[in-house]
């Protein structure tokens, strides 16, 4: 039966995706949200779902079926009291796919701290050039062709999901966020994985997790979800993902650049914006993998996709042709705009760790030039202090460095808030140039008359930085 439901926080990259899988099903779909800022509010106004701002009681007059509750909505929200108060079913965005989406599909679920976004990307993109590879000559589509939900937009697809008719796998990013505000656990929780990657475990979500402990408790508890028939593909390189996998009923295949990894990737090389890596498989020459993108992180992305894909019989043509040809994520080392022969790049940046890879992915596409790294701290980690010396190690690999000031700052207790002057200082005092500017207004104001023909600028953020992407480029581009 087709019902009206109502998403609160729809433009949450999960809850837009939602929101248009549900719309392609058929349910009348309706949403709200505080502020919409693209790629998501992007997507839902191209799939004609219109976006409520602000929330409002009133924007449940015509009282749903059913409400998803997103997990930035607590109590005090308008809207959240009404469903409370009236007794509109409701639910979370987690269990409405769970219920709606994956029953009798084969469910492959990428988790981890950092590359879950990229990584489930890559897998669903091999799925669908698999489904095309040995359907050559065929109109129909084989049991290969994905459904998917990624945490972005997969630019291969032009969309941040895809559903398939009937029990065809369905490939899930499973974020280690928390639910929804009655339901504290990770989300990943509800996807109950057939065959799942782990690709990094480190200390993130401070808002949510106390420690490092709590976020390995997480990953335990998914690692524990999956059934002796299934698999764990599991990074090498992490003594943290090695605890997180050692009670793993199923099967467990390492990879990475390890010797005796069962998937290890060996002789990669790096030219421009192009990665190619022989990857091993038992000791046994796979397959020659060439991908457009730079960075090893990036490669390491590759060969987990690559791994779960063969396990599960995607030919190896398939995984070869789809990761040479694979466009990459929205927000992740996208290119905004090349201006004056200013090259400025949008990196979803939510943590040390990314912030890191994605400066060393760009040192080694954009060599010799001079590279810029503008940073607003507005991730519940980066808002925090927990990463402050790490941060600076991060932001230290950049030639010039330009930090905004902590996004709402006042939602942190002064004692845990992180104090961008004093990375600024730790720059300076390495020799790195920094400076520190209040909102996206004022960057602008001090970059654009300093840069120059073939610098690179990376705008690290997870958020719309004041509308950053667009004000910047044309700055640039109206400088004398």
């Amino acid at each position: 039966m087709k019902k009206h439901v109502h998403l609160i926080g729809i433009c949450g990259t999960a809850m837009a995706s939602l929101a248009g899988m549900l719309r392609a099903e058929g349910h009348r779909v309706t949403g709200s949200d505080v502020a919409a800022y693209p790629p998501m509010s992007d997507q839902l106004r191209e799939m004609g779902i219109a976006i409520m701002e602000p929330y409002a009681a009133s924007n449940l007059d015509e009282r749903p079926d059913l409400v998803v509750v997103g997990n930035a909505i607590s109590r005090g929200n308008v809207e959240l009291e009404r469903v409370l108060d009236e007794r509109i079913p409701m639910t979370s965005m987690a269990a409405l796919i769970h219920d709606e989406f994956l029953q009798g599909r084969e469910r492959l679920v990428v988790c981890g701290t950092h590359g879950k976004t990229t990584t489930t990307s890559m897998l669903a993109w091999i799925y669908e050039t698999g489904s095309r590879v040995q359907g050559q000559g065929s109109s129909e589509r084989n049991g290969f062709a994905p459904s998917f939900l990624i945490g972005g937009v997969a630019e291969n697809f032009g969309s941040s999901f895809h559903v398939e008719e009937g029990t065809r796998p369905f490939i899930l990013e499973g974020d280690e966020y928390d639910t929804a505000f009655f339901d504290k656990g990770p989300k990943f929780l509800h996807y109950f994985p057939d065959v799942a990657v782990l690709t990094h475990v480190e200390f993130d979500h401070a808002d949510i997790y106390s420690d490092l402990e709590a976020v390995k408790v997480a990953f335990k508890r998914m690692v524990n979800l999956i059934p002796r028939r299934g698999r764990l593909i599991a990074y090498d390189a992490s003594e943290n993902v090695t605890e997180c996998a050692a009670r793993a009923f199923c099967r467990v295949e390492r990879y990475g650049m390890l010797d005796g990894s069962y998937w290890q990737a060996v002789e990669l090389r790096q030219d421009a914006g192009t990665t190619r890596w022989t990857l091993l498989r038992g000791g046994e020459r796979f397959a020659e993998l060439t991908l457009p993108m730079a960075g090893e992180h990036n490669a390491m992305n590759a060969t987990a996709a690559a791994a779960l894909a063969a396990g599960q019989g995607v030919p190896v043509a398939a995984i070869v042709e789809a990761l040479a040809s694979f466009k990459s994520v929205k927000r992740r080392l996208e290119v905004k705009a090349e201006v004056r022969g200013v090259t400025v790049i949008d990196d979803f940046a939510h943590h040390p760790t990314a912030i890191r890879e994605t400066l060393r992915a760009l040192r080694g596409a954009y060599k010799g030039r001079r590279l810029w790294a503008v940073l607003e701290p507005r991730s519940n980690t980066l808002r925090r202090n927990v990463f402050e010396r790490e941060l600076v190690d991060s932001l230290a690999l950049a030639d010039e460095v330009v930090m905004a000031a902590v996004f709402k700052s006042d939602a942190i207790p002064v004692l845990e808030r992180m104090e961008p002057l004093n990375v600024v200082e730790a720059l300076r005092s390495r020799g790195v140039p920094a400076v520190l500017c209040a909102d996206a207004d004022s960057i602008v104001a001090e970059m654009a008359p300093r840069l120059k023909a073939g610098d690179v600028v990376a705008i690290l953020s997870n958020g719309g930085f004041g509308g950053i992407y667009e004000k910047l480029p044309n700055a640039i581009g109206a400088a004398s």
